[in-house]
């Protein structure tokens, strides 16, 4: 799939496969990326709770956002992606555990929902900036008691995911990177149940040549009026590379019937795209009783002690709806973790 002239070549797959992550490399623009397809994990991820669509189609963006990010990670842990906001959907919270496991939930404030739906343009329903306000976006690493957490946070200050995404890659690791997401719901005929499908791509640019990422110096700020702030030239390819990312419709990221081999052909066939194996994406979750005692168990006694009710704790998991009983000696005798 590199070239009409390399021997090694041949015509992308025509079979999209759904709920799998495919790496790609562009060799004729020093880019490389990622493109996600979800279909029924994110159905199986969204069935747990009943959301209104809106929300549905957030929460498909920060999944789709999410396995982008996380599905980079080489080494076991998890990436979390959380936002904690003003707006109508407060909080949202991703966690992918690699190499594959996802899941993921929303809380808004259905009042507020709805009155953003009703001041929304005629015929157009709220953008993702609308329903999540301003706050901000933290995206955690999480390589379990053995190495210390990497969190980053940006500002979200009525924009959307994507646009949060640039600013991160921006500020926090200053490679040059696109992100674009689409979450579709598809109607099915006869009153059945609709499906949630959703598509994104990440492109980052770079070269061997360390000299040619330059980024654009973040704003001074405070400076004093008159300050001059210096122009970065761009470099050609990326430039080349963000004009063919424009072209990319919503349609293109979550059509079932549009492999991601053919979506990239489509894009950067002239230049030479490469893909390699893809990576499965599965919806679980790992809560289990023995993980919700531990967690009980690091909590002060007197805390333990006021979480019992007639006679037995009850928690129940935000990500999958399972519910857990325990019975108040367990919680009251539990042991804290060891040192």
């Amino acid at each position: 799939m590199t070239s009409h002239t390399d021997p090694h070549s041949r015509a992308p797959a025509a079979e999209a496969v759904d709920d799998r992550v495919t790496p790609f490399h562009v060799d004729g623009l020093d880019v490389r990326g990622r493109v996600v397809r979800l279909g029924t994990t994110l159905d199986a991820v969204l069935a747990h709770h009943d959301y209104p669509p809106v929300v549905k189609r957030l929460l498909g963006e920060a999944v789709a956002l999410t396995v982008l990010l996380g599905s980079t990670l080489k080494i076991e842990g998890r990436f979390i992606l959380q936002t904690r906001t003003d707006g109508p959907v407060d909080l949202l919270v991703v966690d992918f555990t690699a190499p594959q496991d996802v899941r993921a939930y929303a809380r808004f404030d259905l009042e507020r929902l709805r009155a953003a739906e009703e001041t929304a343009p005629a015929g157009a329903r709220p953008d993702s900036g609308a329903l999540l306000g301003t706050g901000h976006l933290a995206m955690t690493i999480d390589q379990g008691l053995s190495a210390n957490r990497y969190q980053g946070v940006v500002a979200l200050e009525g924009g959307g995911l994507e646009a949060a995404a640039h600013e991160y890659f921006t500020q926090s690791e200053q490679i040059p990177t696109r992100v674009r997401l689409a979450v579709a719901e598809e109607v099915r005929p006869g009153g059945a149940a609709s499906s949630w499908r959703a598509g994104g791509l990440m492109v980052q640019f770079l070269p061997t040549e360390g000299g040619r990422i330059r980024t654009a110096d973040l704003h001074p700020g405070d400076a004093p009026e008159g300050t001059e702030i210096p122009e970065t030239q761009e470099d050609d390819a990326w430039v080349e590379t963000q004009s063919l990312i424009s072209t990319l419709e919503d349609v293109e990221l979550v059509d079932g019937a549009l492999s991601s081999e053919r979506l990239l052909f489509r894009l950067f066939h002239e230049r030479g795209v490469r893909v390699f194996d893809a990576e499965n994406v599965v919806a679980r979750c790992s809560c289990s009783r023995e993980r919700v005692m531990n967690v009980l168990a690091s909590f002060p006694p007197e805390e333990r002690a006021d979480l019992v009710e007639d006679g037995k704790v009850s928690v129940t998991c935000e990500f999958c709806g399972r519910s857990y009983d325990f019975r108040a000696e367990e919680i009251v005798e539990a042991e804290g973790p060891q040192a």
